[in-house]
């Protein structure tokens, strides 16, 4: 059955439409306000904090005789820098994620139960996300095990929510459908952000202490996920009968053997392979510049954090309005055209981060509108044109395999970023070496015949690509 067969009728098409971009708006607040801003330094703290208390309770560091700098905590045997405990958690989440995102994608698959398991995931890791106001004192193992259940959460759900896009939408509509939805993300986001750093910047005012206030942002960021989610939950329905009739342990024990069959048929697709990896390509540019930005600023360009975090919302809300435009623009030119001349962007965008004048905010903030015009837009895109190269009835497992991927690829850029600002002593080096991810990323999408893998999927190939 072709994805054309299974789209409903235009009236509850567009309905459901509204309703699942509304998960980008609720979703968004995770990997922005507590990912990216708050929990980082506040886990960093309350493990400080604990190394501290530890080094009273039981004298000198053990690795205070070392040439390991401030050896403050241990885990599992292991002793390590507070400071570095935030690191080595977003490595160990990838890794639980590339574990369990193609299982999750197998029984979504199975069950064809989408909208369940959708509202059971999101509301798990908003629970988990609301939590981490427990942590608080010297408890950050607690931290550390809500922060993953809360990741694993996010992107599961996330691989649940990008598998609706082929029933709820023509293959026409896809690329506009997509957009929308990422350009809502980044307005939810930002806006989410913007709450919680008024409530953070003011806490003098509220009565509240620094830490008082970032644990107010967590549960606030739990219930704003929670929220939202409703808004899909009460207008997504279910597409596809089941492939099975498991329940229970069966259902874990047939999405196993529905992972092992999409292993085994995913070499009949080469061509949606080819796509896919080129995306790795150049989305590893592309999450390494935004991640590396506010290193580059900090460090090389010596602005105030005050600096950064407008950078931050400029960021957020330019990126809304980038990724309507590109899908204003796909529906003249494809997804395909649009994409390469959004990575011709990029290449000046990062080349001008070369040039961006220390103490100059005004040329930063110049830079993060670029960065925004094509953040959003970029990746919309990409998840839509992959989305017309998916098997029917295997899409949750292919978009587990897109996330997996990205995440398993999401070392290189930094790993380029710190060796060539080490090997040259230069960030502005260091940042323009991102480059070749982009270059790289359009040189590859030249020879990806988009057409063919569309058809080869058993899809209909939309008017524009």
């Amino acid at each position: 059955m072709s994805v054309a067969d299974r789209t409903p009728p235009e009236i509850d098409r567009r309905r459901e439409q509204r309703g699942w971009i509304w998960y980008d708006w609720a979703n968004s607040v995770f990997p922005t306000s507590v990912a990216l801003v708050f929990l980082s330094g506040y886990l960093t703290s309350v493990a400080a904090q604990a190394a501290k208390a530890d080094t009273a309770l039981n004298g000198p560091n053990p690795c205070a005789e070392s040439r390991l700098r401030a050896c403050d905590i241990s885990a599992f045997g292991a002793h390590f820098p507070a400071g570095a405990l935030w690191g080595y958690l977003l490595s160990l989440a990838t890794v639980v994620q590339v574990v369990v995102l193609p299982i999750m994608g197998a029984i979504a698959d199975r069950t064809q139960n989408k909208r369940r398991m959708l509202g059971g995931l999101a509301f798990l890791g908003s629970i988990a996300t609301a939590a981490l106001a427990l942590v608080s004192g010297d408890d950050w193992g607690l931290g550390v095990v809500l922060f993953i259940l809360a990741n694993i959460c996010y992107g599961a759900s996330v691989v649940v929510y990008y598998a609706f896009l082929p029933e709820i939408a023509t293959p026409d509509e896809r690329d506009s459908v997509s957009s929308r939805g990422w350009a809502f993300g980044y307005l939810g986001g930002g806006l989410a952000l913007g709450l919680h750093l008024a409530l953070y910047l003011g806490h003098d005012a509220l009565g509240l202490s620094e830490g008082a206030s970032v644990r107010i942002a967590f549960v606030l960021s739990g219930l704003w996920w929670a929220g939202f989610t409703l808004i899909p939950l009460a207008r997504l329905k279910r597409h596809q009968e089941p492939h099975g009739a498991e329940t229970g342990a069966s259902v874990v024990t047939a999405g196993f053997a529905e992972l092992r069959s999409t292993f085994r048929q995913a070499r009949l697709f080469p061509l949606t392979l080819a796509f896919l990896g080129t995306y790795l390509i150049y989305t590893d540019g592309i999450a390494t510049v935004a991640s590396v930005s506010a290193q580059y600023g900090r460090d090389e360009l010596h602005f105030e954090e005050s600096v950064l975090i407008s950078t931050i919302l400029i960021v957020q809300f330019v990126a809304f309005f980038g990724g309507v435009l590109h899908g204003w623009v796909a529906k003249y030119w494809g997804a395909k055209r649009t994409i390469m001349v959004s990575l011709c962007v990029w290449i000046v965008v990062v080349g001008a981060a070369f040039f961006v004048q220390a103490g100059q905010p005004g040329q930063f903030y110049a830079l993060a509108a670029g960065i925004g015009i094509v953040l959003g837009g970029t990746n919309a895109l990409s998840r839509s044109l992959f989305s017309q190269m998916v098997p029917p009835g295997r899409e949750a497992q292919y978009f587990s395999l897109y996330e997996v991927g990205e995440r398993s690829t999401s070392w290189l850029g930094p790993l380029v970023f710190a060796g060539v600002g080490q090997a040259t002593g230069s960030f502005r080096l260091a940042i323009i070496s991102l480059v070749v991810f982009f270059v790289a990323g359009f040189v590859l999408l030249i020879f990806v015949p988009v057409c063919r893998a569309i058809a080869a999927s058993g899809n209909p190939v939309p008017a524009k690509v």
